[in-house]
């Protein structure tokens, strides 16, 4: 199997930290990795043609994050390579990618979401929502590019800052209430489950920024939360809703506000989320009972499965 690390986003170490992780886990005995680097530049560390490289596989992991891994793009290559590959496919990859897209996916699907507003190219930078919000570009991940503005003043130089990254941005209601992440594994059939959710402390960080997700000690995961077992199951059947509707399959770790009401809002869905052993969605399969290592084998499963079942399909 080849598992693919690196990539050209500003979330490439993180990438390269969750592959090392993943090699450690990996049974030798049942397993042949090729670990295959995707430089910054977007330089692939692979000999010859890189379709035909990537169809002498079993099996593709993909271990990008953010644009140019997580976005579609890659998994757009592996389908032309005719690999089976772990995680979401093209469409669903894409829709998670953006999210004003995705928003509106859920709003549609009746799944609550926060509220936002997008300002693209061309259009006047305003917020119609009241503050405090936060402003961040559309599609990217691991908090780069996100600024919280609480007064009209500070709009324009956050705005600027999204649009470093992406040119379409977001203003996006600020959700009073806890931050509660959950993890879904699975296909189509039998139906994905979900994960314990677990409770993200940013331990004196005002919100859950770059710093308090990857700085040592930035961060504390709380499992299960501490919420009502209503609320607990809620979370969980959003998320597989969630899931659900974005067409993910393999995995996905989904990010939610629960207001004082015990209202559950969807933040967002990331389909290749952190992977060492520490990060949030392998600890919250860990207290879900699935180890890490049986996780990786899990998700490998399912990726041969999806390619075996859409092999019958007529194009």
């Amino acid at each position: 199997m080849a598992l693919l690390a690196g990539g050209r986003s500003s979330e490439h170490d993180i990438s390269l930290a969750s592959a090392r992780s993943v090699l450690e886990a990996l049974d030798p005995g049942r397993y042949d990795v090729v670990e295959i680097a995707v430089g910054r530049d977007g330089s692939w560390g692979i000999d010859g043609d890189t379709l035909t490289a990537l169809a002498g596989f079993d099996v593709v992991l993909p271990i990008l994050h953010g644009p140019f891994g997580e976005d579609g793009t890659v998994q757009g290559l592996l389908e032309l390579a005719d690999v089976a590959y772990v995680g979401a496919g093209v469409a669903a990859s894409a829709l998670a990618m953006d999210k004003d897209l995705f928003k509106k996916v859920m709003r549609d699907s009746g799944i609550p979401v926060a509220r936002h507003h997008t300002i693209r190219l061309g259009d006047p930078v305003e917020n119609p929502l009241g503050y405090p919000v936060f402003v961040k570009p559309a599609r990217l991940g691991s908090s780069v590019g996100i600024s919280k503005v609480v007064d009209p003043p500070q709009l324009d130089a956050a705005v600027a800052l999204a649009r470093r990254h992406d040119e379409k941005v977001l203003v996006e209601e600020f959700v009073d209430g806890v931050e509660v992440e959950c993890g879904v594994l699975g296909n189509r059939v039998p139906p994905p489950v979900a994960s314990l959710p677990g409770r993200i402390d940013t331990l004196g960080h005002e919100w859950y920024d770059y710093a308090s997700k990857y700085d040592e000690g930035g961060m504390e995961l709380v499992v299960p939360p501490e919420l009502p077992a209503e609320t607990v199951e809620l979370v969980r059947r959003r998320a597989v809703d969630a899931f659900v509707a974005s067409e993910c399959e393999g995995m996905a770790r989904i990010d939610f506000f629960v207001r004082g009401d015990g209202e559950v809002v969807v933040n967002e869905l990331n389909t290749i989320p952190g992977f060492t052993a520490t990060s949030v969605y392998a600890k919250l399969f860990a207290a879900s009972g699935i180890p890490y290592g049986e996780l990786l084998d899990r998700l490998i499963a399912l990726a041969l499965e999806r390619h075996e079942r859409r092999a019958q399909l007529e194009f």
